[in-house]
């Protein structure tokens, strides 16, 4: 293959993502986070003023408000939600947005350029890695499931964090792998800037510092135990040391490295934000975390016989410290964001999943949400994968033929899918401990992985291993039978890939609420899970048209609406709509005789309550069961707004 046709078929597969992606883009309202995210990053480069949204890392907000600095935007930076409000971003994200005599729709089509060229570079970052494991060829496989994922196309042109925490930790695993594989000062540089780069997307990428120290000391023992030939026990201790130092020292300065540029960058961001402000939101943010203040240290005291749980409290006692220092302060405020996403995540959140609703979580929600949105055909792949190595590792332990020889020559022989498979791991197992259960976005990062992974196995699986011996005749019928067997395994890849195009195409443009078949499909997933693996109030612009050009033989005068998501209903509606709960009772008492229900809401109002999560009755749409099935809509806008006649 000429490297021509190879590039110019990588850039088809990016110009075909792109082209989806900006497709549905253009067709969205805001989404819950982007009402928060996009002011933020605009206060951040305008401003050069952190106070907004400190619980997510500034960059791809930044990245994303960049192309607003050449628009005449009005900014609320003169509101008392901007001036003396504690994190106001929603309603800064509010009055910027909507009420500011702004053009939203213009701010969110520009602002999510950078999120969505973010994820076309992290699949040309995967065709590059895949090619150098498994090829060029090959390597358009997990480039092309990635590129034409539903869930990547749906989440990669928002202004979140997700698609970033993704790319991130891609790259940041990607040059560390070739750094220890082959220590530089070139390469180095290149590691401690991806790392830097990863904690600046997303604070999940934290996970990567005990991660690489973890890879640092297996390779640091694989190669210890290549020089321990003809070794004493005392000389191979003391080769082992050395090696030991000799990696974990670097692992050190790529961690150096990285901070050095989160330091940059908050300094930046965080000059025009007034110390005295920063101290008092950061005092009052961490009011409640870990039991909340300690005024004399006692949790910092090394002999102190404070509970472990009471002394994590030293750490926001520390984090207060550092926003009091004009030098510390950059660092206090990416601290904060850590305690802030700490403490988030151990108080989980409330969610309907499998036709309950709780805010304690679920252990198996991620692997059963994986099965559920993930196309069948990318599983198929996967669970092939699984099934044939699981296959030859049971064949080596039936044979005796595994052991720490056979362990050591795979982390020598196949150091980054080593690297791969133990960050997927890893990463899996983070997430189904934490109880906050919000949405498949949050294994994105691992998703990738995965796809490279799979494609491993099964390029090794299709190998032609034919040994010719014999007569002619003998090994012509070898020859035909090995073509055959080589060419059914590579024509059903071809086909599983067509059948994982399809699924994507039938999808569009709701990527965002796809489910496979066993999921019930794109229109009936939000029986099996909400949020933001189905709604995420991306379709607030789809029932404005429904509202204004409404099915023949009906009229919308005024509607009332229980809405979720970054949409506002004012602006997209004006006078025709009416912000509703359940608790205001039927609205036609009103003479309102229309009603809409974001799915996320209605789920999470009627949905059976898990034990010991408690709901007050009058926000449980009790009076709308009785006169209707609130599952059979009179009429449903895109995949979310379910509307209902009140007649």
């Amino acid at each position: 293959m000429s490297k021509y046709f190879q590039w110019s078929l990588v850039g088809l597969i990016i110009a075909a993502s792109f082209g989806l992606s900006l497709s549905v883009s253009l067709q969205e309202s805001a989404v819950m986070d982007e009402l928060a995210h996009i002011p933020a990053g605009y206060g951040y480069v305008r401003y050069l003023d952190y106070r907004l949204n400190p619980e997510h890392p500034p960059l791809i907000k930044a990245l994303s408000a960049l192309p607003l600095l050449f628009q005449n935007l009005n900014f609320p930076n003169q509101s008392r939600d901007w001036q003396t409000e504690i994190n106001g971003q929603w309603a800064v994200g509010t009055q910027f947005l909507y009420e500011s005599g702004n053009n939203a729709d213009q701010i969110i089509k520009w602002a999510r350029l950078a999120p969505m060229l973010l994820t076309l570079l992290l699949i040309l970052f995967i065709y590059i890695w895949a090619s150098e494991i498994v090829g060029r060829w090959w390597a358009f496989l997990p480039t092309f499931l990635f590129a034409f994922s539903p869930t990547v196309l749906a989440h990669g042109h928002y202004v979140t964090t997700d698609i970033a925490a993704t790319f991130g930790i891609f790259v940041a695993l990607y040059y560390f792998v070739k750094f220890t594989l082959n220590p530089s000062g070139k390469r180095l540089i290149y590691a401690g800037i991806a790392f830097g780069v990863a904690q600046l997307l997303k604070f999940s990428a934290v996970l990567l510092i005990p991660f690489f120290i973890f890879l640092a000391i297996v390779y640091a023992i694989w190669k210890a135990k290549n020089l321990w030939f003809g070794q004493t026990f005392f000389g191979k201790l003391l080769t082992l040391i050395k090696k030991l130092f000799y990696y974990l020292k670097y692992v050190v300065a790529v961690f150096a490295l990285g901070y050095i540029l989160v330091y940059a960058v908050y300094f930046v961001f965080t000059i025009n934000y007034p110390i005295e402000k920063q101290v008092s939101d950061t005092t009052f943010i961490l009011t409640s975390f870990a039991n909340g203040p300690d005024t004399d240290l006692s949790t910092c005291k090394l002999n102190s016989d404070v509970p472990l749980a009471r002394r994590v409290r030293c750490l926001a006692e520390i984090n207060i410290l550092m926003a009091k220092s004009k030098i510390l302060r950059p660092l206090g405020e990416y601290m904060l964001g850590v305690l802030m996403v700490m403490q988030r995540s151990s108080g989980g959140n409330t969610g309907y999943f499998l036709g309950e609703v709780s805010a304690a979580g679920w252990w198996y929600y991620f692997p059963v949400v994986f099965l559920l949105k993930e196309p069948i055909p990318s599983l198929i792949i996967i669970f092939l994968a699984i099934f044939i190595a699981l296959g030859g590792l049971i064949r080596k332990i039936f044979k005796r033929e595994l052991g720490l020889k056979n362990l050591s020559d795979y982390i020598g022989v196949s150091f980054p899918e080593f690297s791969m498979l133990a960050f997927a791991i890893f990463y899996w197992l983070y997430s189904i401990k934490s109880p906050l259960n919000i949405g498949y976005r949050h294994i994105l990062p691992t998703v990738p992985l995965i796809y490279i992974l799979s494609t491993v196995v099964l390029k090794e699986w299709s190998k032609n291993r034919t040994y010719f011996e014999g007569g002619f005749f003998r090994n012509l019928f070898k020859f035909t039978v090995q073509a055959f067997k080589y060419s059914a395994k590579t024509a059903l890849v071809i086909i599983l890939a067509v059948w994982f195009f399809l699924e994507t195409a039938f999808a569009y443009p709701y990527f965002l609420s796809y489910f496979n078949e066993l999921g019930g499909g794109v229109y009936n997933g939000y029986k099996s899970v909400t949020d933001s693996n189905y709604d995420w109030g991306q379709d607030l612009k789809r029932l404005k048209k429904f509202v204004e050009a409404p099915p023949a033989g009906e009229k919308i005068d005024k509607i009332a609406i229980d809405y979720f998501g970054g949409g506002n209903l004012k602006y997209y509606l004006g006078n025709k709509a009416e912000n509703w709960q359940s608790s205001k009772n039927n609205p036609k008492y009103d003479e309102i005789y229309w009603l809409t229900i974001s799915i996320n809401n209605l789920q999470g109002d009627i949905g059976k309550l898990r034990t010991g999560q408690q709901r007050k009755p009058e926000d449980e749409y009790r009076w709308l069961q009785k006169i209707k099935d609130p599952y059979k809509p009179d009429y449903r806008v895109g995949t979310t707004m379910f509307l209902y006649k009140l007649d």
